[in-house]
């Protein structure tokens, strides 16, 4: 009797537990849209219930024998998507072929257990367009507000450059880590991080001119390439990182299983008891 009891009480406990959970998405919808570039264009084919009807009947099942009112069944297929068009997470093999002299993983080989996490906002929406993220940008806003990266953590960068996704130039938008604050997260014991903006290093299109008018062959992809001596993660064009507190959530990033992918599509969850 005691036993039945205690199974119910454990049973309410879950449900109460349940209830009181909230979750916040902080990743984009897949879907085409017209706006985005290129690169990032995402095409779905959706399939109609009455597509499969016909099928059904071409592997042998007679009209006279399917369910009453089965109209078939929906059925859809990616046609086109990159896996860093949208909310994604990089593997080190996106960064280099080796890390630290030996293989990198690939996203197939991320440890699940790095994926879920107590999870901390680091707010950078102040920094002006072009202006990378420094050590210091870091530690100020800490200090400030009386925060502490711990080991193990899930670290998100906010950058309020979502407010673009979506649009033609995201990509040519926003500020961005710098190799040295990439860095310091990696030393302080941090495998995933993960940014609001299309990139985790400052845009694409502006790295690209900065190297070629100064002539400085060490300031591309700066802060991706921290991954050839040292091994992490990071997440890109996460969405609705005003939603959370500073602290006080879990993360969940669990990419999809590609084998041998140098990135994956990711749900990026914050979880709140």
């Amino acid at each position: 009797m005691w036993l039945k009891s205690a199974y119910k009480q454990i049973n309410l406990a879950s449900e109460i537990n349940r209830k009181k959970m909230k979750i916040i998405d902080l990743s984009k919808p897949i879907k085409y849209n017209k706006t985005d570039p290129w690169f990032m264009k995402v095409k779905i084919k959706h399939k109609p219930h009455r597509k499969a009807k016909w099928l059904i009947r071409f592997l042998g099942l007679p009209f006279k024998l399917f369910p009453k009112d089965f109209i078939g069944w929906a059925d859809d297929s990616i046609e086109k998507m990159g896996v860093h068009s949208t909310t994604h997470i990089d593997a080190p093999w996106h960064y280099s072929p080796t890390t630290n002299g030996k293989k990198s993983k690939t996203i197939d080989e991320i440890p699940l257990e790095w994926c879920f996490g107590e999870g901390i906002v680091i707010d950078m929406k102040h920094k002006a367009d072009f202006d990378p993220i420094t050590i210091a940008d870091m530690e100020e806003f800490l200090m400030k507000n009386d925060l502490t990266i711990k080991e193990g953590m899930i670290v998100l960068i906010k950058t309020g450059r979502d407010k673009f996704n979506g649009t033609k130039d995201f990509h040519e938008k926003g500020t961005g880590m710098s190799a040295e604050a990439t860095n310091w997260l990696i030393d302080k014991g941090i495998k995933v991080m993960g940014i609001d903006a299309w990139g985790w290093d400052l845009p694409l299109p502006y790295m690209l001119k900065m190297a070629k008018e100064t002539g400085n062959s060490e300031l591309f992809w700066e802060a991706h390439l921290v991954g050839k001596d040292k091994e992490y993660y990071h997440m890109e064009q996460l969405v609705n990182l005003d939603a959370l507190p500073f602290q006080g959530f879990k993360i969940a990033v669990f990419p999809l299983s590609i084998v041998g992918a140098s990135a994956a599509p990711a749900r990026v969850v914050a979880i709140f008891d």
